[in-house]
């Protein structure tokens, strides 16, 4: 049996160590210095002016949908019907209306034809979702969005690493969003990182992180600016947004700084194991026609070549048989626009009118890819997807 789990522990020891010393010797651990000291090292790993550590990717992606609603108003959101729940419910919750664009099979984002031919006087965001490790960036799409003043979101949550053009992921759109949860390149346990070279946007993220709070402002001229406005007011307890507690804590953040130090070699061996993955499986059985520039693989794909409807639940069995976890569709569970909550509030929109996300949805899944997986346990995996017939 081959057991190989979607995920190895990637909290080491040493990780545990420096978090135990931490807890001895600090007397401090809501979110304080080493959250900011967490969050310029990613500022400075990732190249931006900004980044802000919350409590979760998700966080992150309600708290950007929540500034471009204030900062643009009302109107639509394109994205991607293969990504993740909160990228909708993010765009939902602001009070945008979602606009799906299908994807291209070679990287699981969204497809620049079909991003731009969504856009309309009422687009103001595209939120593009870098899939599995996959460079997803457009440069037709990032001018388009310059030209017309749209906002361009980048979802990062399960690329840390990637690169377009020598540009980090997460360093070319307007803002974008990272997920340090357990399974991803790097974790905090739970947390996630807005990250933006705009001083405006970073300042409506700070304040939406925290309650909404005016004094969470790092920009002290708009602070006694608004002071001003509403003397009635405690300067220590002005709302200026609608906002909650996304903060993290400085537990997470010390974890996240010992992470950090080991991410780019851990996703060396990520694409290591992912060039033996792609050179072993059968081409004429599966799709490996997947751009491998700039990638920084999260999970070994497999989508079968040609649409079998009998081979694709065999492929199940036979992974369930060998203990080999896997997830069908994506993350994300395949297409988004068959999700319960987008359905009930979108009945509209047609899945059907999405034929790579559909596609799949009902034909793809993923098994794990880690820094200590062994190369005979890929090897093992290929013989045993390459071995089934339908």
């Amino acid at each position: 049996m081959l057991n190989i789990p979607l995920m190895s522990n990637n909290i080491t020891e040493d990780d545990k160590r420096v978090l135990a010393d931490f807890i001895l010797h600090s007397d401090r651990f809501t979110n304080g210095p080493k959250v900011r000291e967490f969050e310029k090292a990613w500022s400075e790993w990732l190249g931006v002016k900004y980044s802000l550590f919350v409590n979760s990717g998700s966080s992150a992606n309600f708290i950007t949908m929540a500034a471009v609603r204030e900062m643009k108003g009302a109107g639509e959101v394109i994205l991607s019907p293969i990504g993740w729940s909160s990228d909708v419910a993010a765009a939902m919750t602001a009070g945008f209306t979602p606009v799906f664009a299908d994807v291209d099979l070679d990287t699981f984002a969204m497809n620049e034809d079909a991003v731009i031919g969504s856009i309309t006087d009422r687009t103001k965001a595209v939120l593009l979702t870098h899939v599995l490790g996959h460079d997803g960036m457009s440069d037709r799409v990032r001018a388009v969005c310059r030209d017309r003043g749209i906002v361009l979101v980048e979802d990062v949550c399960e690329s840390h690493g990637a690169l377009h053009g020598g540009a980090k992921c997460g360093s070319i759109g307007d803002v974008s969003n990272f997920s340090f949860y357990y399974a991803h390149h790097m974790s905090t346990i739970e947390g996630g990182m807005i990250c933006t070279n705009d001083a405006d946007m970073y300042r409506t993220f700070r304040m939406f992180r925290s309650h909404g709070l005016l004094r969470e402002c790092d920009d002290k001229a708009y602070a006694e600016q608004v002071t001003t406005e509403y003397p009635e007011l405690h300067p220590e307890f002005i709302f200026m947004l609608p906002g909650y507690n996304m903060r993290s804590t400085e537990l997470n953040a010390v974890i996240g700084l010992n992470q950090l130090k080991r991410l780019d070699s851990n996703i060396e061996k990520r694409q290591a194991n992912y060039r033996i993955f792609l050179s072993q499986l059968d081409p004429e059985l599966y799709f490996t026609d997947f751009r491998e520039e700039g990638s920084s693989n999260y999970a070994f794909i497999v989508l079968l070549r040609e649409a079998h409807t009998g081979l694709f639940p065999k492929l199940v069995e036979a992974l369930r048989k060998e203990n080999v976890e896997f997830r069908r569709g994506t993350a994300g569970g395949g297409d988004l626009v068959r999700q319960p909550f987008v359905r009930k509030a979108y009945p509209e929109i047609r899945p059907e009118l999405l034929p790579h996300a559909e596609y799949i949805h009902k034909y793809g899944l993923y098994t794990g890819n880690y820094p200590d997986l062994r190369e005979e346990q890929i090897l093992a995996l290929c013989e045993l997807l390459n071995g089934i017939k339908e």
